[in-house]
């Protein structure tokens, strides 16, 4: 197979993706400035840093602003899987990269935005194989027992206490799974610290390119059809991961993400349809 049939891609898309990136890795840089503001705090107050995370959130599903324009192009098999062997093998190699003390904000939150890019593209690769809107369900569903179980009986549970423990006393290089971990700026904390997987993130990505897909208004904040498109962009996939992150903070345990967010994707389906339902009956 030709390599230029592997890198071949439209003029509309080349720029959507350099805008891409380009904003990834401005979000990074501003991670890291936050991360050096953190310092500052003197306490991790529940307050603080519930702000922190929305800040950080919040500007990350603006990120997916670029992707949601992409145009639909065919691709083999062959483009899919070299794009995904490119940055799979950027992410490890950006791990294994010796990084000095005071850059190490830096490097984590430029690292955390190509775990927010690499898992943006995957997302909206998946969604263009959704034909229906129902496909979503299935999906859902074995996505939410696959999570749940691993959490309960599997290797998730495991990697939590790796990486709790690693973070409270870091001696040694950190576990593997750390390296698909996002990281975000805390107060009180002098580095950034683990808030989700890059996983996590593919399902956000992916319901709200599911929802673009079938012209579903899942933003948030602007419930409402208007010509205004300066409102911030926060699809209600984003919001239920940000409420199950506030939920672990306060409550002091982890739990699984994915069940959640997926629960909280079919309801909100669930309650649109019984709304367009009644409003069609009025």
């Amino acid at each position: 197979m030709p390599l230029r049939h592997l890198t071949s891609i439209n003029r509309h898309n080349r720029h959507r993706l350099l805008l891409l990136i380009g904003v990834h890795a401005l979000w990074g840089v501003g991670a890291a400035a936050l991360s050096y503001t953190a310092r500052l705090f003197d306490s991790h107050t529940p307050g603080w840093s519930a702000a922190f995370l929305l800040v950080q959130l919040l500007a990350a599903t603006q990120l997916l602003i670029p992707l949601l324009q992409l145009q639909e192009e065919e691709r083999s098999r062959g483009f899919y899987l070299f794009w995904g062997i490119v940055l799979g093998v950027g992410i490890w190699l950006a791990n294994l990269a010796p990084v000095p003390q005071l850059l190490t904000p830096l490097a984590d939150a430029l690292k955390s935005a190509l775990l927010l890019l690499t898992a943006a593209l995957v997302g909206a690769t998946l969604a263009r194989y959704v034909n229906r809107l129902w496909e979503i369900l299935p999906l859902a569903l074995a996505m939410a027992l696959a999570d749940f179980l691993s959490w309960f009986a599997g290797p998730t549970a495991n990697f939590a206490q790796q990486i709790e423990t690693w973070y409270r006393e870091p001696i040694g290089p950190p576990p593997a799974i750390d390296m698909v971990l996002v990281k975000m700026a805390f107060p009180g904390s002098a580095n950034l610290l683990p808030v989700f997987g890059i996983s996590d993130w593919i399902m956000v990505v992916f319901f709200a390119c599911v929802a673009q897909r079938f012209q579903i208004n899942n933003n948030l904040l602007r419930l409402k059809s208007t010509a205004n498109n300066r409102v911030p962009y926060l699809p209600l996939s984003a919001a239920a991961l940000l409420a199950v992150i506030l939920f672990a903070q306060l409550s002091g345990h982890f739990i699984p993400a994915l069940p959640l967010i997926a629960a909280i994707i079919l309801c909100g389906y669930g309650l649109r349809w019984l709304l367009l339902k009644s409003a069609g009956k009025s």
